[in-house]
């Protein structure tokens, strides 16, 4: 009787522990809406960073990451797991490549700077999540 205790105690165990596996957190960069936006933050970075005639709204910008941050968390990320990723050498490589992919798309090569500031009004001119932290100067 007491193994047939044990093995229901087992299985009912097991099947607790089932929901908390399929709830299991994906990997922050896999969380779309955190990693657009932090793609968005990039983009206009490099593009600011890059064109004399745009510059960053630096409020908008931190905002920006703040609340990236703040539902990072309320999905139930720590800091250490945010930090984590945003300091990631691999994620920062990723990032990187899909911001080339995305400006290719525009039919700019990385090492286009005029094609790269036109790509910066346009987004600023369509009021993007990109164009949203751009101002033209």
């Amino acid at each position: 009787m007491s193994n047939l205790r044990t093995a229901v105690f087992a299985s009912l165990l097991g099947a607790l522990a089932l929901p908390s596996v399929a709830m299991a957190k994906p990997p922050l960069g896999e969380v779309r809406e955190i990693h657009d936006g932090l793609l968005a933050v990039g983009i206009a970075d490099e593009i600011r960073n890059r064109c004399d005639d745009i510059s960053a709204r630096m409020l908008t910008a931190m905002g920006t990451l703040h609340a990236l941050k703040k539902r990072a968390r309320a999905l139930g990320y720590s800091n250490e797991e945010i930090e984590d990723y945003v300091t990631s050498k691999a994620e920062k490589k990723k990032m990187r490549a899909e911001g080339v992919a995305y400006m290719a798309a525009r039919g700019v090569a990385a090492d286009d700077t005029a094609g790269l500031c036109r790509v910066g009004r346009e987004e600023i001119a369509r009021g993007s999540a990109i164009g949203a932290l751009l101002r033209e100067k």
